[in-house]
C-alpha cells in the first residue's frame, strides 16, 4: 500500500491528556471489517411478513429499524395518519452541538499515520476530527492555508466554496494554483494539489457564489470557516450558522495586518491536568468562561483534576463594532497603550466598507473619511490617541487589498490549530478576536463583548424588534429555541428572503461584493 503525504501540520500544539488506545481501538474494530469478510448474506426484508416484523423485539435495534414495523410492505406510500405517528428521530448530536454521524472506527493505517497527533490529542479527540464535515469559504491565500492544515490534520471532508476565477494576482501568494491554470474557477484549480496532500480526506468543491446559498445550507457542516470576504457577508453568514446551530470562524488579510473572529455560541470541552494545590470548583471563572464541573482521577501517585468548561460567546456584528475592550484592559493605562491601532483600523475598514457596498478606500475623499473613522473607533475603545499615528494610517492604508504569503500562513496555521481544538474539545479555544500586526509582529487577543447575555441567549434578546420574532415566539419564525441545543433537536431551515435586516444582518441578495472579488489598490497612491 502506498504510504499517503505526511500527517499533521507542523505547529507548536499544546500537549493534550493521554487517551486509552485500547478502550477506542475495541470500540470500533467490527467496524474495519467488511461486510463480505463476515460472509453475511443480504436480507430481504420483502421476504418476511408484517406479522414477523411486528415480532422482531426493538431493543437492540438500530434506531432506524425500530421504525421497520410501521413501514407498507406492499411498497406503497405511508398515509398521513401514518405519517403523524411516526416516533421523533433523535438527532446524532455530542456535547458541542455539532452533528455526529457514526462512522467506521480508526483502521490501523489511519492510526499509524496520524500517530504523532494522536499522541498529541488523543484517539478521542482524533476521531471527532476524522468525522468533521468543515466548510471553507474563499480560497485565496488565507484559505490556502486553512485548507492544507486541516486536510493534513485528517478532517472528514472538506467543502471547498469559491465562484471567483484565478488570476495572475494569486500566483504570488498562493501554492496550490499554477500559471497554467490563470482563468479556471479558483477552488477548482486548488483540488488536484490539495487531495495529493492526504487522498484520505473527501475534498468537495463548489463553485457557486455563497450569497446565493439559503440559511439551511450551512446546516450541513460540522463548521463553517469565512476569509477575505466583507463585512456585511461576514455577518449574514454568521446569521444563518447562528439559526442552524453552527460554529463559526471570520479571517481576513490586508498585507501585514489581519485578523480571526470566532463564533462558536457555546462551546463545552474538558481541560486534564495535575491537580494543583487549591482544588477549582464550579463557578463562573470569567464573563465569557463557566466551570461546569471537576473530577479527579489517579494516575499512579499523580491526582489528575479533570475540568468541563463553557465558553459563551458574541456574533460578528456585536464583536465587530458594538463590542468594548474588557474592563481588566479600560482600568489599566499600560494594557490601552498596549492594545495594536490595527484593531481601530480594522474596524474602520470594516465600517467605511459597510457604508460603500463592500469597496475599500481608493481616492482622497475616501482616505479623509477613512481616517475620521479610525480615529472615532480609536477613541470608542478608550485608546490614547497617540498610539493611533499618521505613520500607521499610511502603512494600513498602504496594505488594505494585499497578500503576503508569510502572514497568511501565520493566520492561518492560527485558526487551522484552534478548529482542531474546538472539534477535539481538549484545549481552550479562541475567544473571540484576534488581530495581527506584522508590524509588531504580535498576535494579540481581546475578548469583545457588549453588556448583557451571550451565547445562545444572545441570539434570543437580539431580535425582540421583528415582528413575530420576539423572546416568547422565536419559533414563530423558524429560529431553533436555546434549549434545542442541549436537547439534540435538529436545526430549523428558515429563509431570509424578505427578511431585511435581522440584529443589523443584510438580505441574502444583497450582500455587497462577491466573495474574494479584487479591490482597487489605488488608496496607497494617495498616502504619500
Amino acid at each position: 500500500m502506498d504510504t499517503p503525504a505526511p500527517t499533521a501540520q507542523d505547529q507548536n500544539l499544546k500537549s493534550a491528556a493521554s487517551t486509552n488506545f485500547q478502550q477506542t481501538s475495541a470500540a470500533n474494530a467490527t467496524n474495519t471489517v467488511p461486510q463480505q469478510a463476515q460472509n453475511i448474506p443480504t436480507p430481504d426484508l420483502n421476504a418476511f411478513s408484517q406479522a414477523d416484523l411486528a415480532n422482531i423485539p426493538l431493543q437492540g435495534l438500530p434506531t432506524d429499524m425500530g421504525l421497520l414495523p410501521m413501514m407498507p410492505q406492499d411498497g406503497g406510500l405511508l398515509t398521513d395518519e401514518q405519517l403523524m405517528n411516526m416516533p421523533l428521530m433523535p438527532m446524532m448530536m455530542d456535547g458541542s452541538n455539532m452533528l455526529n454521524i457514526p462512522q467506521a472506527g480508526m483502521t490501523n493505517d489511519e492510526i499509524a499515520l496520524y500517530d504523532r497527533q494522536i499522541r498529541l490529542w488523543g484517539m478521542q479527540a482524533q476521531q471527532k476530527i476524522r468525522n468533521a464535515n468543515v466548510l471553507l469559504i474563499t480560497m485565496k491565500a488565507l484559505g490556502n492555508e486553512i485548507a492544507k492544515n486541516l486536510v493534513l490534520a485528517g478532517i472528514g471532508s472538506l467543502t471547498v466554496v469559491d465562484h471567483e476565477n484565478v488570476t495572475e494576482a494569486d500566483l504570488g501568494s498562493q501554492f496550490l494554483v499554477s500559471q497554467e491554470q490563470v482563468g479556471a474557477n479558483r477552488a477548482q484549480a486548488c483540488l488536484p494539489e490539495l487531495q495529493k496532500l492526504n487522498p484520505r480526506v473527501n475534498v468537495i468543491v463548489d463553485m457557486d457564489d455563497v450569497r446565493l446559498k439559503g440559511p439551511s445550507y450551512f446546516a450541513l457542516f460540522d463548521m463553517v470557516i469565512a476569509t477575505d470576504l466583507d463585512p456585511d457577508t461576514l455577518n449574514i453568514i454568521n446569521t444563518a450558522t447562528r439559526f442552524n446551530i453552527r460554529p463559526f470562524y471570520a479571517a481576513g488579510v490586508h498585507g501585514l495586518y489581519g485578523f480571526i473572529f470566532a463564533d462558536l455560541i457555546e462551546h463545552n470541552f474538558v481541560i486534564e491536568r495535575e491537580k494543583p494545590n487549591v482544588a477549582t470548583q464550579p463557578k463562573a471563572e470569567t464573563k465569557t468562561r463557566l466551570i461546569l464541573d471537576v473530577q479527579t482521577r489517579k494516575e499512579g501517585d499523580k491526582t489528575i483534576e479533570v475540568v468541563s468548561k463553557k465558553e459563551m460567546y458574541s456574533t460578528w456584528l456585536l464583536a465587530s463594532d458594538g463590542a468594548f475592550l474588557p474592563e481588566d484592559y479600560t482600568k489599566s493605562k499600560r494594557r490601552l497603550r498596549a492594545v495594536s491601532p490595527a484593531l481601530s483600523c480594522l474596524r474602520a475598514l470594516w465600517d467605511f466598507q459597510s457604508q460603500h457596498g463592500g469597496r475599500i478606500p481608493a481616492d482622497k475623499n475616501d482616505l479623509a473619511a477613512f481616517t475620521r473613522i479610525a480615529t472615532q473607533k480609536h477613541k470608542d475603545l478608550s485608546l490614547p490617541g497617540e498610539t493611533l499615528t499618521a505613520e500607521f494610517l499610511r502603512s494600513f492604508l498602504q496594505n488594505i487589498g494585499c497578500e503576503l504569503a508569510p502572514v497568511t500562513a501565520i493566520l492561518g496555521g492560527q485558526l487551522a490549530q484552534d478548529v482542531i481544538n474546538v472539534l477535539g474539545q481538549t484545549q481552550q479555544p479562541i475567544q473571540n478576536m484576534i488581530i495581527f500586526d506584522g508590524n509588531q509582529m504580535e498576535a494579540n487577543l481581546y475578548p469583545l463583548h457588549p453588556p448583557g447575555p451571550l451565547g445562545a441567549a444572545q441570539l434570543m434578546s437580539s431580535l425582540p424588534g421583528l415582528p413575530g420574532m420576539g423572546a416568547a415566539d422565536m419559533n414563530g419564525f423558524g429560529i431553533p429555541d436555546a434549549s434545542m441545543m442541549n436537547m439534540g433537536m435538529p436545526p430549523m431551515d428558515v429563509s431570509l428572503e424578505g427578511m431585511g435586516t435581522v440584529a443589523g444582518a443584510v438580505n441574502l441578495g444583497m450582500m455587497g461584493n462577491a466573495a474574494g472579488a479584487t479591490h482597487d489598490k489605488s488608496a496607497a497612491n494617495h498616502t504619500q
